[in-house]
């Protein structure tokens, strides 16, 4: 009787061995099931479009950035900043736009980071340098030059929201808008006394975002 049973119980734990490992795909052996941060790093380059004081305003930025277990970004971003004012200058007797450029700690906090879309909240803080440049000379493309008095120093403040599309593990997009805010612009006669504004637009990251390989995972021929 006692061997029937001890028969009777290893059976049933060989058809319960047999059904666990149907289960799994049989593509992999894990070496340790601890969890590993995922990391990446990045290029960035975006376009984006906006308005100060009602006039068209252009952006265009490039960032580099760490990138933390898809939940998290720091790095450095560089904007330049073109505003199409067109405002009398008497100094010069010129019509006048609007250029910066300004650059800082880039920060952006991922939610979903693990989906194929995800969402984030990126913001800059920096700051750089604002003048006036003669409108006709940037249409005619002609040199620009620029002295003292035309140039003042800004901080940046530009908090925004992002959509992420995770293309593939080196490619990802986005899309959102962010809001510009400025130290006061104090040049001599400017109509214009922070460059604070909306924007929005695009933009692409080219890197290694690594979308989930665990890498003590080996694939099994």
């Amino acid at each position: 009787m006692n061997n029937q049973k001890t028969t009777s119980l290893l059976f049933f734990l060989l058809l319960g061995m047999m059904g666990f490992a149907q289960d799994d795909d049989g593509q992999y052996i894990t070496f340790n099931d601890r969890k590993n941060v995922v990391h990446g790093v990045y290029l960035g380059l975006s376009t984006y479009f906006g308005e100060i004081e009602g006039e068209d305003t252009y952006i265009g930025g490039l960032k580099v950035a760490y990138v933390a277990n898809r939940q998290f970004e720091v790095g450095f971003m560089a904007n330049i900043l073109y505003s199409e004012q067109n405002i009398f200058n008497p100094r010069t007797n010129n019509n006048d736009d609007i250029v910066a450029v300004y650059g800082g700690l880039h920060l952006e906090p991922i939610l979903f980071g693990k989906n194929r879309v995800s969402l984030s909240f990126p913001i800059l803080i920096g700051g750089g340098g604002v003048g006036y440049v003669d409108h006709n000379a940037v249409v005619n493309d002609e040199n620009v030059d620029l002295d003292d008095d035309d140039i003042d120093a800004v901080f940046v403040l530009e908090p925004g929201m992002n959509v992420l599309f995770n293309i593939s593990r080196y490619v990802q997009l986005e899309a959102g808008f962010r809001y510009r805010v400025s130290s006061r612009i104090e040049l001599a006669q400017s109509p214009v006394d922070r460059i604070n504004g909306f924007s929005g637009g695009i933009g692409v990251k080219l890197g290694v975002f690594n979308m989930g390989r665990n890498r003590y995972k080996k694939h099994l021929d």
